[in-house]
């Protein structure tokens, strides 16, 4: 999709009437806190797009800005919310949570939150997950540790239940914090209620460790997940000095984009290989990276591999395609393949190496975020706040320009970010490692 030719205006539940009780508290602050539905940010910043767009006659795509507004559409003393996580953890997920009651609690006198246990499932009564009653007591120390307090699961559940439960519950609003699938079914779920003519908001809090949310400059858990594998990726090097030719092999997350592996490797620049889904590699051949890591060897007699775990898939064709409950296919562990590969080709060489082959997926997903994080699940969490209490519905908030914006989430769920291999960040990862274009 060209990022100039969609659609970013907001869909509204209906006008906003009700004066923002952070009305009062503003008078101190200056009235510079509210956000105008007409303050916009710009998704393309360089001057010479800009002006090229202008000149073919369209208006440079823009998209609202995040923020609290003068008017809400609900009445918070008669609004119930519900706030649910989806998919894989990720950490700041409780941090996300924790902000979103205390907004709602502290900034707009809502008592009746409810947390959705175990993802959609919560909605539906046959799993039988009770609720649980958000209030700030409940939510205060959540943020010092990783997971989400709520629980998550993957999987489809039917959209026409899950609706049919919100409204029983009388629940006016719904935060859906999750990845790509959440939205897509958030989407869903806004165009269920909107077909029945009811008035209740849908508000996204995207999440993915990948950072390949569409449109999103960065999503959170991104920055915590390079800090510990840069932290991996100092022990792995570590490892491979420590031995005669050794290897430190490492695999991080990144099904479809090598966000992480790059920055962590450009933050930890002792990392000699990089193979990320963007970017194909051939294994054998005179420029496949068995020979290129063998003349390593020889050379210095150690080297740091870092694999983004949906690289090389196609070394496994088509064999066992399975799905997993969100109806991704299933990806086959290259951290493993490459081992396998790598330590017999050089025992028939008759070259002896010392593989370290170290695996952190885990360890990073269910971690507590750091700083940065903390702050960007805080910004995003209140702005989500803002916008579902304005009538706002059928959104995402994220980050563009270094500012929180509202998206549409038909512009962005279903699509994916990726590294572009003609930027600049993989120009910078190349130069850093000098690594070969592994390819024959």
């Amino acid at each position: 999709m060209n990022r100039e030719d969609f659609d970013t205006s907001i869909m509204t539940l209906g006008t906003a009437k009700i004066p923002s009780p952070l009305r009062t508290r503003a008078k101190g602050a200056g009235s510079g806190c509210f956000v105008s539905e007409k303050d916009r940010v710009l998704v393309n910043i360089l001057e010479d797009r800009i002006v090229k767009t202008i000149e073919r006659g369209k208006k440079p795509l823009s998209f609202e800005q995040g923020g609290p507004r003068h008017k809400i559409f609900f009445d918070p003393t008669k609004l119930r919310c519900a706030v649910v996580s989806c998919g894989g953890l990720c950490p700041g997920v409780n941090d996300v949570i924790r902000a979103i009651v205390l907004a709602l609690h502290y900034n707009y006198g809502l008592r009746n939150i409810y947390g959705i246990r175990y993802g959609l499932q919560g909605f539906i009564s046959s799993y039988g997950h009770e609720l649980m009653d958000l209030t700030p007591e409940s939510v205060a120390h959540i943020h010092e540790r990783g997971g989400t307090i709520l629980g998550s699961s993957r999987g489809p559940q039917d959209i026409e239940s899950i609706v049919d439960a919100i409204e029983r519950m009388n629940v006016g609003l719904v935060f859906a914090v999750g990845g790509d699938g959440t939205m897509v079914a958030s989407a869903k779920i806004a165009d269920q209620i909107n077909k029945r003519g009811l008035k209740i908001g849908v508000i996204g809090i995207p999440k993915t460790i990948d950072n390949d949310i569409y449109l999103v400059d960065r999503s959170f858990g991104f920055e915590t997940a390079v800090g510990i594998a840069v932290n991996v990726i100092g022990g792995a090097h570590n490892e491979s000095i420590s031995a005669p030719n050794g290897v430190g092999l490492v695999k991080v997350m990144g099904r479809h984009s090598g966000f992480i592996a790059a920055a962590a490797t450009l933050a930890m620049p002792d990392v000699n290989f990089v193979l990320i889904p963007e970017s194909d590699f051939e294994l054998e051949g005179p420029k496949g990276l068995l020979e290129a890591l063998k003349e390593r060897l020889i050379l210095r007699k150690h080297a740091v591999i870092v694999v983004a775990e949906g690289a090389g898939q196609k070394f496994f064709g088509n064999r066992d395609q399975e799905l997993d409950p969100s109806g991704n296919l299933r990806l086959h562990d290259i951290g493993v393949f490459l081992k396998e590969a790598i330590t017999p080709n050089f025992k028939d060489r008759g070259m002896e190496i010392n593989l370290k082959y170290i695996d952190p997926s885990y360890t990073i997903r269910s971690a507590s975020a750091n700083a940065n994080d903390h702050l960007l699940c805080g910004f995003l969490a209140r702005s989500a706040v803002h916008a579902g209490l304005a009538g706002k519905t059928k959104m995402l908030v994220g980050l563009c320009n270094n500012r929180i914006v509202h998206i549409p989430m038909e512009a962005s769920a279903g699509k994916r970010k990726h590294v572009d291999t003609s930027g600049d960040m993989w120009m910078s990862v190349l130069e850093t490692t000098g690594q070969p274009h592994l390819r024959n």
